[in-house]
């Protein structure tokens, strides 16, 4: 089973260009580090919850969209690695990061199930 880095972040709504630009800037990175895939997506129906939502998770201001993003990995040590690199891998450092990445919300998880069409 792989493994899978998931990200929620804010970003601004007219920065939306940009973003998709800085994912695609990443991605060669992130392949070469070992990633079998990378998806970005972009909140269209973000509905306020009771207890707790995306919105609340990020702090998502007026003007602002949630995006929702993860990498899937061959397992958990790939992941780790290209994490580490981004400590000493000075190309990471020049890509954009169009989001305020103090309120992107992340984390690892282990693949329990899988289905595909």
């Amino acid at each position: 089973m792989t493994y899978v880095s998931g990200f929620v972040t804010p970003v601004e709504q007219g920065k939306k260009d940009e973003y998709v630009r800085s994912a695609k800037d990443a991605w060669p990175l992130f392949r070469e580090y070992g990633a079998l895939a990378q998806v970005e997506t972009w909140g269209d129906n973000v509905p306020e919850g009771k207890r707790t939502d995306f919105r609340r998770a990020v702090d998502l201001q007026d003007g602002e969209a949630v995006v929702f993003s993860w990498i899937v990995w061959p397992d958990k040590t790939t992941s780790d690695a290209c994490e580490k690199s981004m400590e000493t891998d000075e190309r990471w450092e020049k890509l954009a990061m169009p989001f305020d990445g103090k309120r992107m919300i992340f984390g690892g998880f282990e693949t329990i199930f899988e289905a595909q069409a």
